[in-house]
């Protein structure tokens, strides 16, 4: 695919997500302006990753309810402040907190540096790397995907989140 491609499909992505979308793009304006995450921070994003699952939701709401703002604070702002690099020293981080596991750290990740981050998804590993190798979800393996985005991204001058919402999208349309 070519830049032009990748925009396109992003915006069909948007198009189609538009409510998840714009939620994104406020909650990560947000974050980035304010360099902190609060509990009913990551409660939005919880009701933002599934809002279809009402019953994981619930459970995790609970979690995330255990955090004291103070420990919320200090682990979010410590890793947005970080220096560009240690991915996985910043998923760790984050994984500190209640009710956020990595895909929920990559989740935050994303949300506060669209240009750096994306999300762990199968079609946009197979659109990256090919077939994926057994146990795909592990963080050694989002680290790898997250390197081919970003070797996108700078391949075409966009974002590592626009590349990964192309994929996804274009492989979502394709699939029916």
């Amino acid at each position: 695919m070519d830049k032009p491609g990748y925009v396109v499909w992003s915006r069909k992505y948007d198009k189609s997500y538009g409510w998840q979308a714009q939620r994104e793009r406020e909650l990560g304006s947000r974050f980035r302006k304010l360099k902190v995450l609060t509990v009913p921070d990551l409660a939005q994003l919880v009701e933002w990753k599934l809002k279809q699952e009402s019953e994981k939701k619930d459970r995790l709401l609970q979690a995330v309810a255990r955090n004291t703002e103070e420990k919320m604070k200090r682990v979010s702002s410590q890793v947005f402040n970080l220096p560009q690099g240690d991915d996985n020293y910043k998923v760790c981080c984050l994984t500190s907190l209640e009710g956020a596991s990595p895909v929920f750290a990559i989740v935050i990740l994303t949300f506060f540096d669209p240009h750096q981050y994306g999300f762990f998804d199968l079609s946009v590993w197979k659109a990256l790397l090919g077939n994926p190798p057994p146990n795909l979800y592990s963080l050694q393996n989002y680290i790898k995907l997250l390197a081919a985005l970003r070797k996108t991204a700078a391949k075409y001058n966009l974002d590592a989140r626009t590349i990964d919402k192309a994929l996804f999208k274009k492989s979502i349309d394709e699939s029916k």
